[in-house]
């Protein structure tokens, strides 16, 4: 394996880290078993508040640190968008931000 593959994580992985931080999450109102896919909205199917995705993207800081900024790319959207946010609009977008850097640098 080499080193610019392990810096940069492919889709399948990014969608795997972000549905554990998410089981986490969910564990705390016991909705934990929810399906987690890339077509999972993350107000209709789970449930989650605003003060979840401001938890979730400490987790994403925690994670993948400066390189993924979750508030400006909320920041972005309608209030229609956010509501209807899936879990794969979220993997592209740290995907993205992630090959983005690693072009960059």
């Amino acid at each position: 394996m080499t080193t610019e593959r392990a810096l940069t994580p492919d889709a399948d992985q990014i969608l795997a880290d972000i549905t554990g931080m998410l089981r986490t999450l969910l564990e705390e109102y016991g909705f934990d078993d929810a399906e987690i896919t890339r077509e999972t909205t993350f107000h209709h199917d789970l449930e989650l508040e605003s003060i979840d995705l401001v938890t979730l993207s400490g987790q994403l800081r925690e994670r993948f640190g400066d390189r993924i900024n979750f508030a400006e790319f909320i920041a972005d959207l309608e209030l229609e968008q956010i509501i209807e946010l899936t879990i794969g609009e979220l993997v592209d977008f740290v995907v993205d931000s992630l090959n983005r850097v690693e072009a960059e640098g």
